[in-house]
């Protein structure tokens, strides 16, 4: 039980500390943490409580661990139930007015005082009053269960989380619930003996998970810290970089114009023609440097009520004489005002798909949809180009990593710019790829932090095709 007591308190440790915002999150953390304080309380039963008693240890200490067992047991028994529930609420989250829900927690909390008040005080025999708490601790947790079974993935990119949700969190809850509650009900006291098998089960799927794909968004906020880190140290080199070449280039155009007056003025065509290579070589480097600083520097956004579908037309029109034989599906779910950047949100939406077509080579189908959730705004844009595969796909937000070879513009900027977009915006960048299959590429926009408002309810559904499509190769 030591190591279910020491596992369970670390996830919810880590759950806590990856979103403190996420209300789903923070009941989660609430669920592993209940267990951990049933797991506690056993310990206390079976190892430390006899051990004291065997040292000779005096009264007043062994009473207070009596107590903190008691404590830690009531907590378990009365807190899984709760917070699970409350987890799947905010999991999946169910419309009602927003004062109902307020005050629902306060509402989930009257059988818990009632059994707290009108029911005989703990023992270790009988730590709660399991006939009667059995009948709102199930309903708890079958309809805690059922919520977060009912919940809708959109998108695939969002599926995978889910399902390891619903693999790590739902079969201990549901052993522990016939274990900790049914069987009890009936007289057979101390079930929860068998609890650390199925537990130690959902914490090795937990840590697979949250080194693998991410689990309820802790993978994503430590690659976001390694992005961040990144990016901020591309951008403190890259703004010393060109400060400092900008001067010297400055001094090279100066001397090298005196020079070809003088070339001019004595009639040196050779030494002239030198001179312009000189010229044209820092003119390009300067260029090529400034390129890189405007896609590293910190953005400044410029925010401005825009129709997020328009803006997403508008960017998608500038590509599509670049189409040839790809064809372009467009779904978008129009209506949407947001306070966003427009440009800059253009421009992440333009290299994103600039890095479709050239994935594709000409050949191919571009699907570009604009779609909602119950808390976000998502573009999504998907190929059928050749994909990535998994060690591509760990780098490809890396600033200046690029799978594109033999481009001298191309410096592996696109999706760390489109990333560090998203982050001003609060919103998250993700990406799926399978080789031979396609990429897709989702940009969520959190509808509170871009204050999303509907002011008309339509879609808008459109094909282009490539201005070569229609011949035969």
């Amino acid at each position: 039980m030591l190591f279910v007591l020491i596992a369970l308190w670390a996830v919810a440790a880590i759950i806590w500390l990856s979103d403190r915002r996420s209300s789903a999150n923070h009941w989660l953390g609430a669920v592993a943490f209940s267990g951990g304080a049933g797991a506690l309380a056993a310990v206390l039963d079976l190892q430390w409580l006899p051990a004291a008693a065997e040292a000779g240890m005096n009264e007043v200490a062994q009473q207070l661990l009596y107590r903190l067992q008691a404590v830690s047991s009531l907590v378990s028994y009365y807190g899984l139930p709760f917070s699970f529930t409350l987890f799947a609420i905010a999991y999946r989250p169910v419309r009602l007015p927003v004062r109902l829900q307020q005050l629902l927690p306060f509402l989930l909390l009257i059988p818990i005082i009632l059994c707290i008040v009108f029911t005989p005080f703990y023992t270790e025999e009988y730590p709660i009053s399991f006939k009667i708490v059995v009948w709102w601790a199930v309903p708890y947790i079958l309809y805690g269960a059922v919520q977060v079974l009912l919940k809708r993935q959109l998108h695939a990119s969002f599926s995978r989380t889910h399902w390891i949700v619903c693999s790590a969190v739902l079969p201990p809850v549901m052993f522990s619930m016939v274990m900790n509650y049914v069987l009890p009900s009936f007289g057979m006291l101390r079930m929860w003996v068998y609890n650390t098998w199925i537990v130690g089960l959902g914490v090795t799927v937990f840590v697979v998970a949250l080194f693998t794909y991410g689990f309820m968004g802790v993978r994503v906020n430590i690659d976001r810290r390694r992005y961040d880190s990144t990016l901020r140290a591309v951008t403190s080199g890259t703004a010393i970089l060109n400060h400092a070449i900008k001067n010297d280039a400055g001094k090279m155009r100066l001397f090298s114009e005196k020079m070809k007056a003088y070339a001019i003025a004595t009639g040196q065509q050779e030494l002239l023609a030198d001179v312009e290579t000189v010229l044209g070589a820092s003119r390009h480097m300067q260029e090529m440097l400034q390129r890189v600083h405007r896609r590293t520097e910190d953005l400044v956004l410029r925010v401005e009520v825009t129709d997020l579908a328009a803006l997403i037309e508008q960017t998608v029109k500038g590509y599509e004489p670049s189409l040839d034989n790809i064809k372009l599906h467009t779904t978008l779910s129009g209506g949407w005002s947001c306070r966003i950047d427009p440009a800059q949100v253009g421009e992440a939406l333009g290299n994103i798909v600039a890095n479709a077509l050239e994935a594709m080579i000409g050949y191919g189908e571009l699907y570009i949809q604009l779609s909602e959730t119950k808390r976000e705004l998502v573009i999504e844009v998907r190929d059928t180009g050749p994909g990535m595969n998994k060690s591509e796909m760990t780098r490809v937000l890396e600033p200046f990593y690029t799978t594109k070879n033999g481009s001298d513009t191309n410096f592996g900027l696109g999706l760390p710019y489109a990333y560090h977009v998203m982050r001003k915006h609060k919103g998250m960048l993700d990406l799926r790829s399978k080789p031979g299959v396609g990429t897709s590429i989702f940009m969520s926009f959190p509808k509170r932090s871009v204050q999303a408002k509907k002011t008309e309810d339509h879609t808008q559904r459109r094909e282009v095709h490539g201005q070569h499509s229609g011949m035969d190769h």
